[in-house]
């Protein structure tokens, strides 16, 4: 079964650069969207995430107008979430049926979920994004303060708990392209569910790495992203990821997730107070 995620996720891999590569047209990033990507998915390595946190560096910087948001981050963090996968996948073994189950339903989540918020208007997305990094302040505050549920010990879902399970991976996969994380609320509902919390972290990181280049797909289909932003992310964050992994490999995360927790509540209220009309020119990003 291993073998099989494996082959799906090179195929997966393939799939998202050649998509991807069919936008950039020779554009190049600025040294602040690399570092951007470096940053955030370093964080997002040790486990603090990096949704919230690169949106708040866009709002902050006026790095990418607000309807461009959704599609830069699934676009950028995408290879960067699937080369995580690739090195983290093997660390706890479920139940095979459960991962599979799960899996498809976070990536048909994605497919729907991106073609409909690459739709939306301006002032939506705005209004979307907000509530997407007051639901990531909560979830990290919760992280924060051990409000999680305890969960039990198994490692796999099976009848109704499995079906849903499903479901839900579903949604958290649809609203996950507005750029709420997806591993605070998968990793909620196993648990709930009775599964071993350690359990949920295959569980995540394979159901990201595989709706993330669907959910990406989309957004490059429509054109709704900022090309430049999103390949400086990928080429930042395709280095932060090793040196997290196997370098820096822990940090002092209490204080650094207080520090995140302040700034994606204060790029909230910055969202939320937008105006339609984006800071940012449309003509200034690609």
């Amino acid at each position: 079964m291993l073998t099989a995620i494996y082959l799906l996720l090179a195929a997966f891999t393939a799939y998202d650069a050649r998509v991807f590569a069919g936008v950039l047209g020779g554009v190049r990033p600025l040294l602040s969207h690399v570092i951007t990507g470096l940053v955030n998915n370093f964080f997002d390595t040790l486990g603090i995430g990096s949704f919230a946190t690169t949106t708040a560096i866009f709002k902050f910087r006026s790095m990418v107008p607000d309807h461009w948001i959704p599609g830069t981050l699934n676009a950028g963090h995408t290879l960067p979430t699937l080369l995580q996968a690739f090195l983290y996948i093997t660390a706890i073994q479920v139940d095979a049926v459960t991962l599979v189950l799960l899996i498809a339903g976070a990536t048909a989540g994605a497919w729907f979920g991106a073609a409909a918020v690459a739709g939306l208007s301006r002032r939506s997305v705005q209004l979307g994004v907000g509530g997407a990094l007051l639901f990531a302040a909560a979830a990290l505050l919760m992280r924060q303060l051990d409000l999680f549920p305890a969960g039990g010990d198994a490692l796999g879902l099976a009848g109704w708990k499995l079906a849903v399970a499903v479901l839900f991976n579903l949604v958290f996969g649809a609203i996950s392209t507005l750029g709420i994380g997806f591993y605070a609320p998968c990793m909620t509902m196993v648990s709930l569910l009775g599964m071993n919390p350690a359990g949920a972290f295959p569980v995540m990181m394979s159901s990201s790495a595989f709706l993330m280049p669907v959910a990406s797909a989309q957004f490059v289909k429509r054109r709704a992203l900022s090309a430049q932003v999103a390949l400086g992310l990928t080429v930042g964050g395709l280095a932060g990821v090793p040196v997290a992994a196997f370098i820096v490999k822990s940090l002092p995360r209490g204080g650094l997730r207080w520090l995140v927790i302040a700034v994606v509540l204060f790029a909230t209220v910055l969202m939320l107070r937008s105006k339609e009309v984006d800071s940012v020119p449309a003509a200034a990003s690609r």
